[in-house]
């Protein structure tokens, strides 16, 4: 730490703020590649440089790539004020279990029972380490 400590408020505020654009980066762009097919095909079609053109030109994948650099930054962020011993593990727990939400419910993926026990035992977890 750089010699003082961020309240309860900036700490989760933070935390939840890596875990909101990961998740947001993660969904968009697995949308955006659900969208686009399969890229071998594409590449296929169109060689490596018409696969790449497809990529980058998908709004949707473009809105990810930045939600994923906002999340990076925020977990900068969150480092200048957060030990590393709460930050990274909160963040990456949280990111989980958002991306199983969002899997389930925008993308329209079978969460199994599995995932959902899963994702309650990282609550668990993150809720151990906030004490």
């Amino acid at each position: 730490m750089n010699g003082h400590t961020a309240g309860p408020l900036l700490t989760w505020a933070t935390i939840l703020s890596v875990a909101i654009t990961a998740v947001a980066g993660d969904v968009l762009t697995a949308g955006a590649m659900r969208r686009l097919g399969d890229l071998d095909l594409i590449r296929a079609k169109s060689g490596l440089m018409g696969a790449i053109k497809a990529v980058v030109s998908s709004p949707m994948f473009l809105l990810g790539v930045l939600c994923m650099a906002l999340s990076f930054f925020t977990l900068l962020l969150t480092l200048s004020h957060v030990d590393v011993s709460l930050a990274a593990p909160a963040s990456a727990s949280l990111t989980f279990i958002g991306n199983a939400f969002a899997a389930k419910f925008f993308l329209h993926e079978n969460v199994d029972r599995r995932r959902w026990f899963a994702a309650i035992f990282v609550c668990i977890g993150v809720a151990l380490l906030a004490k």
